[in-house]
């Protein structure tokens, strides 16, 4: 097992992977640019190194060094940042630094979006229709064209990196071009290429992901699916393990066909394959994420797997140690994605400082978060704020700790998108598991927030009241010290 691994990251994922290192005996080395010195995950690591400079999170180089003059065995790049760039993982490699995470080889086979998807499809496996190429802002009228041929609406995705930055939907060819050049410039800023395709989109479909173990030996196991149709702008707010809506049946055939693909790219470590499913049921793969991802929570409760520790334990060559048989799948979870946002605003970005911090508690309730009382919530990276999953022997179970536990959570000094998300868990599409990606787009936005600090001013007021009638100074009357008061109290 590792002895040092340098945690390649910021925020909760950073601090998740601290935690998980400390757990195993591992010593975890930390990383933190000028403005992140107090984060809580230099706070908790073994030890921890400054960047050179603001950015440097996504600097490979800058990385490599710290590596270098660390004295790691290993890396964790989490997701995002620089966890999909091949050349950081080639650079390590060469310095025999492990990655805890994709090979090089299979992050350039799976990078190609659109060569993962013509792969796939050789194999005999249904995916969804993608542009024949890729392209990138300058050629309009080749777009065009090739969008009149696959229809609309159409998705505009980024041909490297996730699903979430530089995707966006286009109902129409008027719009299209605007569409490609903001998605293009995500892209380039996000995973350093411009490139961009188009796929066919499935109006009022589903939107389900199988994670999926394998070790080095050969063997890979899927840890159930999870429901991400409740997205945001092509990223996942809420997710659901197991997706409801869906029949036996068709949940072991997505699960079959993750191992199929998972296989045929010969995963060594944790991977999400991801499927769209059509109004009629039928399941098409769309890509195939090669790293942990944000929404692991999910599957972590229902399986009790550390997918971390797994990870970890993967990338120094050890086994997995169990069969697909002796996976559990117990109960529900319902995870929520906590941004530091204003969805009553065009989800504007709200960096600042968090004045108070309450997250709740009980049973089958957890948070992950970088933050407290007095962080700094920064406006150079992701908004992401926290994590909340909570779990239920039963869907309905679940759903009552959920929105408990929203009710209980409480941030001041940044907006957040809490109000938004304690509407969905009440919406009857979402209760009903009746939901698809159509869900995310309909009339829950024009709903006025709720003031949800109401109960607590109306605490804080009370007590303040109280405290200012206690400090309060007794002061004696004047004429209670006169001869005349103390002579009409004398009996006679």
């Amino acid at each position: 097992m590792f002895k040092r691994v340098l945690v390649a990251n910021r925020g909760e994922i950073a601090v998740r992977i601290v935690r998980a290192c400390r757990d195993m005996g591992i010593a975890a080395v930390a990383v933190y640019e000028p403005g992140d010195m107090g984060a809580l995950h230099v706070r908790l690591a073994d030890e921890a190194h400054a960047l050179p400079a603001q950015g440097d999170y996504r600097n490979p180089q800058a990385m490599l060094d710290v590596a270098r003059s660390a004295g790691v065995d290993a890396v964790h790049p989490g997701y995002g940042i620089i966890s999909e760039h091949p050349g950081f993982v080639r650079a390590c490699e060469a310095e025999g630094i492990v990655v805890i995470g994709p090979g090089s080889e299979t992050l350039e086979q799976v990078r190609n979006k659109i060569d993962t998807l013509e792969r796939v499809r050789a194999a005999g496996i249904l995916t969804t229709r993608p542009s024949s190429r890729a392209f990138t802002p300058d050629e309009g009228e080749a777009m065009l064209a090739e969008a009149e041929v696959i229809g609309f609406p159409l998705v505009v995705k980024a041909h490297a990196g996730g699903h979430g930055r530089g995707t966006h939907v286009v109902y129409d060819r008027d719009t299209l071009l605007a569409v490609v050049r903001r998605s293009s410039g995500a892209a380039q800023a996000f995973y350093g290429n411009a490139h961009v395709y188009m796929e066919a989109a499935m109006p009022g479909s589903r939107y389900i992901e199988v994670p999926v173990l394998g070790d080095c030996q050969g063997t890979i196991i899927h840890l159930g699916e999870r429901d991400g149709s409740i997205q945001r702008n092509t990223r996942k707010v809420i997710g659901e393990s197991p997706a409801p809506g869906i029949s036996q049946t068709q949940r072991e055939a997505i699960w079959a066909t993750a191992l199929q693909i998972a296989h045929l790219f010969t995963i060594c470590g944790v991977a999400t394959v991801e499927f769209v499913v059509d109004r009629e049921g039928q399941h098409y793969f769309t890509e195939i994420k090669p790293r942990i991802q944000v929404e692991h929570l999910a599957s972590e409760m229902v399986t009790r797997i550390d997918t971390v520790r797994e990870q970890l334990r993967i990338a120094a060559g050890e086994p997995l140690g169990y069969t697909q048989e002796q996976v559990r799948l117990s109960g529900v979870s319902i995870f929520c994605r906590i941004n530091a946002e204003d969805p009553w605003h065009g989800y504007l970005p709200s960096p600042g400082h968090i004045s108070s911090f309450r997250i709740p508690g009980g049973p089958n309730v957890r948070v992950d978060t970088y933050a407290y009382a007095g962080a700094e919530v920064p406006v150079h990276y992701d908004s992401l704020l926290a994590k909340l999953v909570v779990w239920g022997a039963t869907r309905a179970e679940c759903l009552h700790r959920v929105h408990r536990a929203l009710q209980e959570f409480q941030i001041n000094g940044v907006r957040t998108n809490l109000g938004l998300l304690r509407l969905i868990i009440n919406d009857d599409e979402f209760v009903t598991g009746t939901y698809t990606t159509d869900s995310s787009q309909h009339h829950l936005i024009d709903t006025p927030p709720a003031d949800d600090n109401i109960g607590d001013m109306a605490a804080v007021a009370a007590l303040a009241f109280l405290a200012r009638a206690q400090s309060a100074s007794p002061v004696t009357p004047p004429a209670f010290t006169s001869g005349w008061y103390h002579d009409s109290r004398k009996l006679s």
